[in-house]
């Protein structure tokens, strides 16, 4: 794990470098009241408060002051200093005004680096950034949202060849020494009785990269059962329907719902949410090889009902329907899904805003709340009911994908669908676990996407406070 907590440190007088924040409203007020040698400064500096992410260094004796531009002043995002904590030279920096409340994620993120594999690390020669608060009390709550999100990234960009099942399997094991949860692991052959649509899409893999469903338990008997499942398709080749090369270049980040789900099962442990914790790991790599799954393949769920193999490059749904079969079985209150399923959804969102499926609008309405308090969108799509057609099968009862590529992410949401009992409450979010380019705070590379508004709506419904 990351370890974020020297780089926020309690008010206690010391010494600190101001930093101040203005936006295009206010920059004229603020200027007004600085000596004229910062007036000289800025303008000769061309520094005018309005051109996106700026920040000039105010000469005060042998130190410095620093002046930035955000979007809003007085209502600070999660990212609007993190270009700063990138960028500063080592040292101790306090909001000249006002406390960075939310905005203290991105000054943890915008230092950390995913480096293992560069011989000379980034940041090498540079020490950290510290910010100061008065809100010592959020402190920790803040720490733990920034490793979390540092979890998912670390696992995401690493390569497949050194994130398999089993180490998926040693992250949920980890957790649960640090934790005192339970695990436990099936693997292999021992998958075919119990979880057979998990055996399938894992069975062309080597022995060393056997397939297996990982379960993590915690929490008191008599709290609320809820279940948090994630994807974990460590890498996908598509199957025998081989993806092309362009598909496959970033498919070590498969497994981005995997990934997800044990953050989020991290952060409810720390926060000690009044919750009976199921989390559930369906890991496999999906390779080609003598025992492959073949398209026409039928394959009987755990659930029961049989499976015809449109498409074995839509194999996340599957192992997704024997953990979600599983988890169903305790009756838990509500059921979230994280998984990297669909282009579909990328086409018709983008890369930063994953779709949103929800089984109730109540659960519907809350996630989304929680969305907006901790700014972490998601997007609500449908579960609409007359594209379950598409699934038809003609010798089966129904088939894992569409024959149309019209409404992927839908007709995927839909097929999981079918191994959620109507009367528990299910989300699902169908999350790219990537970003394409960079951004303050959000380097190039894996990322949380959803993660912080499905912790934030548990938060509200399960905290013990």
């Amino acid at each position: 794990m990351v370890d974020f907590t020297s780089l926020l440190a309690a008010d206690r007088g010391q010494d600190a470098r101001p930093i101040h924040l203005v936006d295009k409203d206010s920059f004229a007020r603020w200027l007004k009241k600085r000596p004229a040698e910062d007036r000289v400064l800025l303008e000769a500096l061309r520094f005018d408060g309005k051109t996106g992410f700026a920040f000039a260094l105010l000469p005060r004796g042998s130190d410095f002051e620093v002046v930035s531009t955000v979007k809003n002043a007085a209502e600070l995002s999660p990212w609007c200093i993190a270009r700063l904590a990138e960028s500063l030279p080592e040292g101790t920096y306090q909001l000249a005004e006002g406390e960075p409340g939310i905005a203290m994620l991105g000054w943890l993120l915008g230092q950390h680096r995913f480096d293992a594999y560069r011989s000379k690390k980034e940041d090498s020669g540079r020490g950290p950034r510290i910010l100061v608060t008065g809100d010592a009390a959020r402190i920790d709550g803040v720490l733990r949202l920034a490793e979390a999100t540092a979890l998912v990234r670390d696992l995401v960009n690493t390569p497949a060849a050194d994130l398999g099942p089993s180490e998926l399997e040693k992250a949920a094991r980890d957790l649960a020494t640090e934790t005192g949860a339970q695990v436990r692991v099936i693997s292999g052959k021992d998958l075919s009785e119990g979880f057979p649509l998990i055996a399938a899409v894992g069975g062309a893999a080597s022995d060393t990269r056997a397939p297996r469903l990982i379960e993590l338990d915690w929490g008191k008997a008599n709290d609320p059962r809820i279940a948090i499942i994630g994807k974990g398709v460590c890498f996908d080749s598509g199957g025998l329907d081989l993806k092309p090369a362009s598909g496959m270049r970033l498919m070590k980040k498969d497994m981005g719902g995997a990934a997800h789900a044990l953050a989020l099962a991290r952060l409810i442990i720390a926060e000690k949410l009044a919750v009976r914790l199921q989390l559930l790991i369906p890991a496999v790599e999906n390779a080609v090889s003598s025992s492959a799954y073949r398209p026409g393949d039928i394959v009987k769920s755990r659930k029961g009902s049989f499976v015809e193999i449109d498409n074995t490059d839509a194999e996340g749904r599957l192992i997704l329907a024997d953990a979600l079969a599983k988890a169903a079985e305790v009756k838990p209150e509500l059921i979230i899904d994280f998984a990297t399923l669909t282009g579909a959804a990328r086409v018709a969102l983008g890369p930063d805003l994953p779709a949103f499926f929800a089984s109730d609008d109540a659960l519907a309405s809350d996630t989304l709340h929680a969305c907006g308090q901790v700014d972490d969108p998601l997007w609500r799509m449908p579960l609409w009911e007359p594209y379950d057609d598409m699934l038809k099968s003609d010798i089966a009862d129904f088939a894992n994908a569409s024959n149309t590529p019209m409404a992927g992410c839908i007709t995927a949401a839909m097929f999981l669908k079918k191994f959620v009992p109507e009367d528990i409450a299910w989300a699902h979010l169908d999350t790219f676990a990537w970003r394409d380019a960079s951004k303050p705070g959000r380097p190039k590379g894996g990322d949380a996407l959803g993660l912080r508004a499905m912790f934030a709506l548990l938060q509200a419904r399960y905290s013990r406070s």
